[in-house]
């Protein structure tokens, strides 16, 4: 009895202390996650705060060139217009340039585009938990965005791997015909 006694109350002490560890490890794992999770909507806080700061500097600038972009063009148009007064081909010119209308260069074409898909946030007013709601909901559409990049870019190789390989193809067959003339095939993805 003794024997047993003994033996079940080392049991209950090993499973005491055991117990007692895990509890420390739990609350060591809990501290960690309270930590991270700080340390995430700290970040995002910051994130947003700067974008916020940085989309007041990009409305100035998109201001500013704007500002700038007006100025050329009336400086043009009176160019235009005096030079249009000195030659013989003024009503030409003028007839070409309503027809050729204003064409945008890559980074006017890329900047409309920007203005149009980028719309306010609108946190000023937000709470904590609409903050991280707002938070999580961008880092979903992030995410999305990345997948669909990355499964293009694939789709992208698989078809440069096809063009190579037909081009081989065609190479070859054309080594063992007899062409006179232009027989080759090339192209940009050689």
């Amino acid at each position: 009895m003794e024997k047993d006694l003994l033996e079940l109350q080392t049991l209950i002490e090993a499973h005491f202390e055991q117990r007692k560890k895990d509890e420390e490890e739990l609350i060591g794992l809990k501290d960690r996650i309270v930590s991270s999770i700080s340390l995430k909507y700290k970040l995002l806080f910051f994130l947003f705060s700067s974008f916020k700061f940085n989309s007041n500097v990009q409305e100035e600038r998109h201001r500013k060139e704007e500002e700038e972009a007006k100025k050329k063009a009336d400086d043009d148009a009176k160019k235009k217009k005096v030079l249009s007064g000195m030659s013989n081909f003024g009503g030409f010119l003028a007839k070409a340039e309503l027809r050729k209308g204003k064409r945008l260069t890559g980074r006017e074409i890329k900047k409309k585009t920007l203005a149009e898909r980028r719309q306010p946030l609108g946190i000023d007013n937000m709470r904590e938990d609409a903050l991280r709601q707002k938070a999580q909901e961008m880092w979903d559409w992030i995410y999305q965005l990345e997948s669909e990049k990355f499964d293009y870019m694939e789709h992208m190789k698989h078809q440069k791997y096809e063009i190579v390989v037909l081009l081989n193809r065609i190479q070859h067959a054309q080594k063992f015909k007899k062409v006179h003339g232009k027989g080759k095939v090339g192209g940009r993805w050689k």
